[in-house]
């Protein structure tokens, strides 16, 4: 079942009455998903770190958790904006406090905290990083994610049905060769083995985990560092970054995310890793232009030796 089928069939609210929580939901994918969560009808919790009154370490003002909720509510959902510090144990505790005594339930947990890029030190070994660095980028793209498990799950299990996304950068297939920087390889594969894990734990108790990554993402801070807007991205193809012929925007993989929450046999892709174009593929979601961008399916090809076009692979 998809939520958001771009082939002419009406948008359904499949998601009515669920409640969610997306952890990093300030921008890029954890704002889409939010907000594709919302078009599907679900109460959907947007936490982060950035507000109106209050920038994290990031620097970027220009997207607030609030800005999510409004987003949210304005697609369908009721969007819920709850500044949260996924490192500090205590302002989780709340947060879920906050859930339970709202609605009794949790159905949905997309982790996906992140904020790490800046700390990405490319092509450099992992003894020349600067060890505050790397273990920074552990804490807010391992340490958050087990935070906010350990202390969500409780109240995600008390129901059958409830779905933990894991949201990470590359899945297990992609990832089997060591990534950009020692301590992004551990961050970002981290989550594929929480997936795996908790799936494991969960799968008694008649719930799911999945790790979900996009592709190339065209986050708001990556367009920004392009020097480039969702209107001219394609003005950044070229050959020193050929794979940009292949990005998606954040819509891509969120319609994916909301189809997968919705699918009322979502267990069987308990304790896996998938991609947005696998979702899009699965689930018939395209991102905003229509196309189905598949820059792991890409990547791969090359990886084994072939030649594959750009052209069909979006």
């Amino acid at each position: 079942m998809t939520t958001n089928d771009n082939r002419g069939t009406k948008p359904t609210r499949p998601l009515a009455g669920k409640v969610a929580l997306v952890a990093g939901a300030t921008r890029g994918a954890g704002r889409a998903v939010a907000v594709q969560l919302g078009a599907a009808g679900a109460v959907v919790y947007a936490t982060g770190r950035t507000t109106r009154e209050r920038v994290s370490e990031l620097g970027r003002a220009t997207e607030t958790i609030e800005e999510t909720a409004e987003l949210v509510t304005a697609a369908g959902g009721e969007g819920v904006a709850v500044p949260t510090d996924h490192l500090v144990p205590e302002q989780v505790r709340a947060l879920i406090a906050r859930i339970e005594c709202d609605h009794g339930r949790l159905d949905v947990l997309v982790n996906d905290v992140w904020g790490g890029n800046p700390l990405l030190d490319f092509d450099t070994r992992m003894w020349d990083v600067d060890l505050a660095r790397g273990l920074r980028m552990i804490d807010l793209g391992v340490r958050t994610h087990i935070v906010t498990s350990s202390i969500a799950l409780p109240l995600l299990v008390r129901r059958p049905g409830g779905l933990l996304i894991e949201v990470t950068d590359g899945t297990a297939e992609t990832n089997r060769e060591p990534r950009e920087n020692f301590y992004y390889d551990l961050a970002k594969n981290a989550p594929i083995r929480m997936a795996y894990t908790l799936g494991e734990e969960l799968r008694p108790l008649s719930c799911t985990a999945v790790a979900v990554s996009p592709g190339f993402l065209r986050s708001e801070e990556m367009l920004d560092g392009f020097g480039l807007t969702e209107e001219t991205w394609r003005d950044g193809i070229g050959e020193q970054q050929p794979h940009w012929a292949l990005s998606e925007s954040p819509v891509y993989v969120a319609r994916g995310v909301a189809a997968l929450a919705a699918d009322p046999d979502r267990a069987r892709w308990n304790g896996r890793s998938l991609d947005s174009g696998q979702l899009a593929r699965e689930y018939g979601v395209t991102d905003a232009d229509g196309s189905r961008p598949d820059v792991w399916g890409f990547m791969l090809a090359e990886k084994a030796g072939g030649e594959p076009r750009l052209a069909d692979y979006r």
